[in-house]
C-alpha cells in the first residue's frame, strides 16, 4: 500500500565504520566508560544564543512567525545523556541521567514526573516577548528534544554525534535515549510541534530562559538570553519564491524532534549489508506526503542547508536514467547480485532478532478513501519492531523471467561476517502507484478477533517494505540510534531489480497504515460489540527469532452504530491513552 511520506534530517557517519563500529556507538554507557578518570561527573551546561539581532517573517496569506530565536544548549566535558524508559504499558515513563564517576558511567534517577512521554523535557524553556515600549505581550513555554544535534560549537569537539537524531512520538514507544554530545548545539526551539505566534509588524526583545527546575536539576546557570527581533509583513504575491519555500525560512533546527514515523518515498536500490549500514548516510528533506504507510504525522522543517539542497534535488523527475525519486531525494542506483547465495543454507548458532508487536493505533472508520456507498472500513496503523539482539536482514533474488523473487534470511556473527543463510518465503513486485517496488510476504498479519479472540476478519495486507520508520527501544542491547533506512528511498527495488535487501534494525520498527479496502477490516457486516485488532509478527513462523511468542499485540475496540455511520470506540491499553 501507499504510505505517507516524512522525510529524516540525516547526519553522516565516518566513513569505514563497521557494523561493530556502528552498535558500539550506540551504548552509551560502555561508551561513555572510555571517558579519563578527571572528567566531570556531570556536563557543563550552557544556554547560547548564535545571534543579537534577528528579522523574522509574517507572511498575510499565512499570518505568524515561527520563534526560532537560535538559542542553544551547549555540553562541555561530558555529553547529556538521558535514557527514557518505561517496564511495560502500566508502569510510568522514567528518566535517568548518565554520569560519569572516576570515569565509569553510572545511571542517575530524576524525579518521578520530570517527563511524561518520549518526546522531550516539557517546559524545558521560557519565551518572553516584550514591545518597544516593554510591554510584554508574549510567554510561552517550549518543550525541548535534546536529539537535534545543530551542530559543533568547536573546532576539536567529535566529529559526530553519537545521539539519535530524533526523539519519538510513536504512542507505544518503549525506551528512548536524548542527548547532546560534548561540543555540540541542540536548538532548544520546539521545531515542527511548536506553535506560530502572531506579532505585528515592529521591533521586539525577546528573553530566553532556561525553567528553574531544570537548571537546579542540570546544574545550569541563570543566564538568559536575550535577542532583539525585527518582525517584517510580506506577501507570497510580492515574492518571486513559491509558498513552500518561503516556509522554509523558518524551519528551524528543532527539525528532526519526531523518530521516524513514516516512509519517505521510493525508489530503485539495493539496501546494504549491515557493514555497509554504518556508512556514511545524507540526505535533503522534504515536504510531507500523506500517502499511506505510517501515522499521518507532519513532517518536521529541516535545516536551511538540507532546504538548499531539496531545491536542487526536488527538480530530478521520476523516471529518470540515474533512478526514480519520490520528489524529495534521488534513490542510489541498484547494486544487483549476479547470482544466488552460494553453498547450502544454514542456520548457524548466532544472535537473531527478535520480532514484536505494538498494540494497533490510529483506529478509526472510515471509507476506505473509495467512498463505497454502504460501506464500514475500520482503518488502523499498526507497527512490528526489533528488540535485537540481531538485524532482521532479508535478501530477495530473482530467476530471469520469473515474477517472484526467492527470499533468504541472512545471519551474522560479532563481528559482521555472514555466516549462514536460509529460505524465508518470496518477495513480490507491487504495481500500484505509491508502491513500485519489491515486497517482502509474511512478515505480518493484521485481524480482527471477536471476544472470544476468534477471527472475524483478516486484512489482505500480508506483504512489506521493510523499513526503519520508528524508534521504538534504543535502549535495548545492540539498538541502533542511527538506522540506515528510515523512508524507502535506499531499498525494496524496482520492476526490473535482479536482487533487492530488506533490513530491519535492532530497536526500530516498521507502522503501516491499513487505511485501504482490503487491508483495513470491511466492518460493513460485522455485528456491534467488542473485538480485538490483532497484530501478529512473522505469522507463518518461517523468520528464524530469539522468541516466537511474544510475536502478538491485542487491541480493544468496540464497533457501534449503523450501516454508513458505524463508530469504534478505543478503551486506553493500559496507561497509553492513544486511539
Amino acid at each position: 500500500m501507499t504510505r505517507p511520506r516524512t522525510t529524516r534530517l540525516r547526519r553522516p557517519l565516518l566513513a569505514g565504520t563497521t557494523i561493530v563500529a556502528a552498535l558500539a556507538v550506540t551504548a552509551g554507557l560502555v561508551a561513555a566508560a572510555s571517558e579519563p578518570a578527571k572528567a566531570a561527573t556531570k556536563p557543563r551546561l550552557s544556554l547560547i544564543a548564535a545571534t543579537t539581532s534577528l528579522t523574522l517573517t509574517s507572511w498575510k496569506e499565512d499570518p505568524g512567525v515561527h520563534l526560532d530565536l537560535g538559542t542553544y544548549l551547549t555540553a562541555e566535558g561530558t555529553p547529556l545523556e538521558l535514557k527514557v524508559t518505561r517496564k511495560s504499558y502500566k508502569d510510568p515513563v522514567t528518566i535517568t541521567q548518565t554520569v560519569y564517576e572516576g570515569g565509569t558511567a553510572k545511571a542517575k534517577k530524576l524525579p518521578s514526573g520530570t517527563v511524561k512521554d518520549f518526546s522531550g523535557l516539557p517546559g524545558f524553556v521560557r519565551i518572553t516577548v516584550t514591545d518597544k515600549a516593554g510591554k510584554k505581550v508574549l510567554s510561552r513555554a517550549e518543550d525541548f528534544c535534546p536529539n537535534n544535534a545543530s551542530g559543533r560549537v568547536r573546532p576539536d569537539a567529535p566529529a559526530t554525534s553519537k545521539y539519535p537524531e530524533s526523539c519519538p512520538t510513536n504512542p507505544f514507544t518503549l525506551g528512548s535515549v536524548w542527548g547532546v554530545e560534548k561540543g555540540w548545539a541542540a536548538n532548544t526551539y520546539g521545531g515542527s510541534y511548536s506553535e506560530p505566534v502572531q506579532l505585528g509588524a515592529g521591533t521586539y526583545t525577546a528573553k530566553v530562559e532556561i525553567a528553574k527546575k531544570y537548571r537546579d536539576l542540570f546544574g545550569i546557570a541563570d543566564k538568559p538570553a536575550t535577542v532583539k527581533l525585527t518582525v517584517e509583513e510580506r506577501s507570497f504575491e510580492d515574492e518571486p519564491m513559491s509558498r513552500s519555500a518561503a516556509a522554509g525560512e523558518h524551519a528551524g533546527h528543532g527539525a528532526a524532534h519526531d523518530a521516524p514515523t513514516a516512509h519517505a518515498g521510493h525508489g530503485p536500490g539495493h539496501a546494504p549489508t549491515p557493514a555497509q549500514a554504518a556508512a556514511p548516510v545524507t540526505s535533503g528533506a522534504g515536504p510531507t506526503y500523506n500517502v499511506g504507510h505510517g501515522p499521518l504525522t507532519a513532517a518536521p522543517p529541516a535545516l536551511p542547508w538540507a532546504l538548499k539542497k531539496e531545491q536542487a534535488v526536488r527538480s530530478t523527475r521520476v523516471g529518470d536514467a540515474s533512478g526514480q525519486t519520490d520528489g524529495s531525494r534521488r534513490a542510489p542506483a541498484l547494486r544487483p547480485l549476479s547470482k544466488r547465495p552460494a553453498g547450502k543454507p544454514s542456520v548457524p548458532d548466532v544472535p537473531k532478532p527478535d520480532l514484536r508487536s505494538l498494540p494497533a493505533y490510529g483506529i478509526v472508520v472510515s471509507d476506505g478513501e473509495q467512498d463505497v456507498p454502504g460501506k464500514d472500513y475500520l482503518a488502523f496503523s499498526a507497527n512490528v519492531w526489533n528488540a535485537g539482539p540481531a538485524q532482521l536482514v532479508v535478501d530477495g533474488f530473482r530467476s530471469p523471467g520469473k515474477t517472484k523473487m526467492d527470499a533468504y534470511q541472512y545471519f551474522y556473527d560479532a563481528e559482521g561476517k555472514q555466516v549462514g543463510y536460509t529460505p524465508t518465503g518470496t518477495m513480490e513486485w507491487d504495481p500500484r502507484p505509491g508502491h513500485m517496488h519489491w515486497h517482502f510476504t509474511d512478515f505480518a498479519s493484521y485481524r480482527l478477533l471477536k471476544a472470544d479472540k476468534k477471527e472475524a476478519v483478516r486484512s489482505g495486507k500480508e506483504a512489506f517494505c521493510l523499513a526503519n520508520t520508528d524508534a521504538i527501544d534504543y535502549t535495548v542491547k545492540n539498538a541502533n540510534w542511527h538506522p540506515y533506512n528510515t523512508d524507502l528511498a535506499t531499498a525494496c527495488g524496482e520492476e526490473n531489480s535482479i536482487s533487492v535487501r530488506e533490513v530491519l534494525d535492532v530497536g526500530s520498527g516498521d507502522t503501516y497504515s491499513q487505511d485501504l479496502p482490503g487491508q483495513s477490516f470491511d466492518i460493513t457486516g460485522v455485528p456491534n460489540g467488542t473485538y480485538y485488532i490483532q497484530v501478529l509478527a512473522n505469522p507463518e513462523k518461517r523468520l528464524k527469532e530469539t522468541d516466537l511468542d511474544n510475536n502478538s499485540a491485542l487491541r480493544k475496540i468496540v464497533l457501534g452504530g449503523k450501516p454508513g455511520k458505524r463508530t469504534v470506540t478505543v478503551p486506553p491499553h493500559d496507561l497509553v491513552n492513544a486511539g
